[in-house]
């Protein structure tokens, strides 16, 4: 999922109510990959956080920059708030933005 000046704020999760994490890229569909399939040492792969729960767009680098700090700093409940008013399921977004 790649558009020009299109950048992406996401949150992938380990499993329903699991590990969180918040991430910002401008190719939605590679970085997400990199993350399933481990390609990173870091946080996401110690804690097996594979799951794209979340995601919006932005069309500035600062916009999106911004709001990923804003939900890093948010307490838990909050993203999982965030995360359930668009995916109450916790659905896997994968297959949806690679269908694209």
């Amino acid at each position: 999922m790649k558009r020009q000046n299109t950048y992406f704020v996401y949150i992938l999760a380990s499993k329903l109510n699991g590990t969180l994490y918040t991430g910002i890229t401008s190719n939605l569909s590679a970085r997400v990959w990199q993350h399933k399939n481990n390609v990173v040492e870091g946080f996401t792969q110690k804690h097996f956080v594979h799951k794209l729960v979340y995601f919006e767009e932005h069309s500035s680098p600062s916009d999106a920059i911004l709001r990923e700090k804003q939900i890093k700093k948010w307490n838990r409940s909050w993203k999982i708030r965030l995360i359930e008013e668009k995916n109450p399921e916790w659905k896997d977004f994968w297959e949806d933005i690679t269908s694209f």
